[in-house]
């Protein structure tokens, strides 16, 4: 569920009317949703009540210094890709010592600097990485604590660019391979302390059986490092999936108890009830690493319609938002909902959505049937809050949007809209 519904005709995030933001701050225009972060955040906490756990927000889905400062505040941990996200978590407050490092390219100068920050652990992407891992932490004089990613080959069902888990995916280590790697390292790397053992199958998962299919495959091998080794954390990963389809409906209680146990996608209670007692007698830690669970439905692109185009054979509705600015359907062909800021009638067209940007990717939608919005009227694009500013750019020298961070009747401006000084800043 999240915190955007239509309140007296308007479309409204918590208690603030969106159309006012956007009047106020212009437009494309990202916002977020306090509350519905505390809630996803807490919900997927307590779902693992009974484990040793910790929930680990993966920076990447979105890094803004506020959002990171609220997750901070409720005591969460930070999966981080770069030097520079760990830089953002520290910067907003985080705790560098409950920050994992995850990625298959890490430089000298970002190992140095997680090293120095003391971080929990390196989650370790090939044999060659965690010798290069040894090599840094000794010229240091320091002990890197780490952890080797499993490859365990379950197909997640999801996107080819976000399945992650399968012996074709450059993440991670074959599974097969595992023991042999914990073996040399212990015998040949004195800088590395073997930690822990990380796994993640993909994102946008809406079933549970990935992941039981995962855990299962993967207990056995977990359990032997534990013996062998000493490993004092089991990292699980993310890829919990939210509601793209439907996303605005999906933020009432209502729509989900209309749903059949068929129908109703997987939820942060199914997720605990399922893995929980697979997990609970193992003696480990477990790291959940959930980003777009937390983040996705929290946040819309606010956008306006700035042209209609009539064709022979389409009719586009040209928008002030552009794939610079989410460019989750060109890149994914992702869907996100589109509705008007105003409460709409019955009357649907159909229609693509398209951006100013020149390239003939730069579409949110191709025809889709959605309600007849005019020029000079709002539109909310759902479910960016994951993956949407993030993923910005400046292409086409558009300036990044701004960002607000709503908290019941209080929105803050969390980023300033990018000035057309800021594009060149830096450039001689």
């Amino acid at each position: 569920m999240h915190g955007f519904a239509y309140k007296n005709g308007s479309l409204h995030c918590e208690d603030v009317d969106l159309q006012s933001l956007a009047d106020e701050h212009g437009t494309p225009l990202y916002v977020y949703s306090a509350g519905t972060l505390r809630d996803h955040y807490t919900r997927l906490d307590q779902a693992m009540a009974g484990v040793d756990h910790e929930v680990a927000y993966a920076v990447k889905a979105n890094s803004n210094l506020s959002v990171l400062r609220l997750l901070a505040g409720l005591g969460a941990g930070f999966d981080i890709v770069s030097g520079g996200e760990l830089f953002r978590v520290i910067k907003a407050g985080g705790d560098p010592a409950k920050c994992t490092f995850a990625g298959v390219g890490k430089t000298r100068g970002e190992i140095e600097y997680a090293l120095r920050q003391g971080i929990y652990s390196f989650n370790v992407e090939s044999e060659e990485e965690l010798r290069f891992l040894n090599q840094v932490a000794g010229d240091l004089g320091l002990t890197a604590p780490a952890a080797v990613r499993v490859n365990p080959n379950v197909d997640a069902k999801t996107h080819k660019y976000i399945s992650t888990g399968k012996s074709e995916n450059k993440f991670g280590v074959d599974f097969e391979l595992i023991e042999g790697l914990y073996a040399r390292a212990a015998a040949e790397l004195p800088h590395v302390k073997l930690r822990g053992l990380q796994m993640h199958i993909g994102s946008q998962l809406t079933s549970i059986q990935p992941f039981i299919e995962a855990v299962e495959k993967v207990t056995p091998l977990v359990l032997s490092l534990k013996e062998k080794h000493g490993i004092e954390f089991w990292s699980i990963g993310g890829g919990i999936g939210i509601v793209y389809h439907d996303s605005l409906a999906a933020g009432s209680v209502d729509w989900w108890d209309e749903k059949s146990e068929q129908e109703r996608p997987l939820t942060l209670s199914q997720y605990g009830q399922a893995l929980v007692p697979r997990l609970k007698d193992l003696g480990l830690k477990i790291l959940l690493e959930p980003g777009r669970a937390i983040a996705g439905n929290a946040g819309v692109l606010l956008t306006r319609c700035l042209f209609e185009k009539k064709g022979t054979a389409k009719t586009f509705k040209i928008v002030d938002a552009g794939m610079n600015d989410l460019i989750r359907p060109a890149l994914y062909e992702g869907h996100h909902e589109i509705v008007p800021v105003t409460e709409p009638g019955d009357t649907r067209v159909s229609v693509d959505v398209v951006g100013p940007i020149c390239e003939s990717g730069d579409f949110f939608c191709q025809n889709r049937e959605l309600p007849d919005f005019q020029p000079g009227e709002g539109v909310a694009l759902m479910s960016c809050g994951a993956y949407g500013f993030v993923m910005a750019s400046n292409y086409n020298t558009r300036p990044l949007p701004a960002e607000i961070l709503v908290d019941g009747a209080t929105a803050t401006v969390v980023r300033q809209r990018q000035t057309l000084d800021d594009l060149v800043a830096g450039e001689l």
